[in-house]
């Protein structure tokens, strides 16, 4: 397996297990296999959030310090997969596979910003040429089923050991599938979307570095992702589209800037979020909860993200004062 996109490093291994310590203090119930973690620290020399001043080859150099806890573990990324569908549009308008229009740029807007499933549903019809509808016979499902994994064949090009594991071909639903997609998924949903915390870690670490693409198109992706967290625009956040209380936004400062996609369902709760501070260093999170204590209990991701934000601000401190 090639080497993880970050380092190891001693303090955020010790920082990281006394996160999991008091995580399952405070949440005894939450069993260890039900919990994954990926958190990137980028010290001030990093070359992150730059807008694309390096090229892709010279980005990937460089490796940023981090800290994981079952990162290789596949879960089900409910609405974190829209993440990956957008990386994939913004390639296949580069490359001209597909002509820019409002509709595709109201769809993804709407996948990023207010999570809709039915915009999804337009960008993996536009990503793959298929469309959902009835059964199909065998000789015309095998095609369709061919055409539906282009974007796991996109991911698996970059070489990546993160996207080794990672299923990336189904929509997302509110009811479930039907038809073709039902089958499609598999009796027992073993096709389903599954993804782990390195590869979403990673990715999302390529769209804040400025190279998922390219330097324009992960801007735009960043637009999308950007969260407000001033108080009174979250409480006018409708909560099907709040991707802020109950997820890692919600402890952050008002002065914080945050960029994300957060993703639950009714047993699975993600987040993963670049985030910049008043004070301290920037740092990445890729964090689920894998129990249906993560819809029941909502404090949980607020809990995590409160810890890595003191951690961070710990880390700075004292090596601000090593320096001085």
């Amino acid at each position: 397996m090639a080497p993880l996109f970050f380092r190891t490093d001693d303090t955020l291994n010790q920082l990281g297990q006394q996160l999991l310590e008091a995580l399952w203090e405070r949440y005894p119930t939450l069993a260890r296999n039900q919990f994954a973690l990926t958190w990137i620290v980028y010290d001030p020399s990093f070359p992150i959030n730059t807008g694309g001043a390096l090229t892709a080859a010279d980005f990937w150099k460089h490796r940023p310090r981090g800290f994981s806890y079952r990162g290789f573990e596949q879960v089900y990324p409910a609405s974190v997969v829209k993440l990956f569908y957008g990386v994939a549009i913004q390639e296949w308008l580069e490359s001209g596979m597909v002509p820019a229009s409002d509709e595709l740029t109201r769809a993804l807007r709407d996948a990023l910003v207010d999570s809709s499933n039915d915009a999804t549903s337009l960008l993996v019809d536009v990503l793959s040429g298929t469309s959902s509808g009835p059964e199909l016979s065998p000789g015309p499902f095998e095609a369709w089923k061919h055409q539906r994994n282009i974007v796991n064949r996109y991911l698996k090009s970059f070489n990546w050991s993160e996207f080794e594991t990672i299923n990336v071909n189904q929509k997302t639903w509110g009811d479930g599938p039907y038809g073709r997609e039902r089958e499609f998924v598999g009796a027992a949903y073993n096709n389903r979307n599954m993804l782990t915390t390195e590869a979403i870690a990673r990715m999302l670490h390529g769209i804040i570095g400025g190279v998922a693409v390219s330097a324009a198109r992960s801007q735009e992706l960043m637009a999308y992702l950007q969260q407000d967290l001033d108080p009174e625009a979250i409480a006018q956040l409708d909560p099907d589209y709040n991707q802020i209380t109950g997820f890692l936004g919600e402890s952050l400062p008002p002065t914080a800037k945050q960029w994300s996609k957060a993703g639950w369902m009714s047993r699975v709760r993600l987040d993963a979020a670049y985030i910049e501070l008043p004070t301290g260093f920037p740092y990445l999170v890729s964090v689920v909860i894998d129990s249906p204590l993560g819809d029941r209990d909502q404090s949980i991701l607020p809990f995590v993200s409160s810890y890595l934000q003191e951690a961070v601000l710990k880390i700075s401190r004292e090596e601000n004062e090593t320096k001085s």
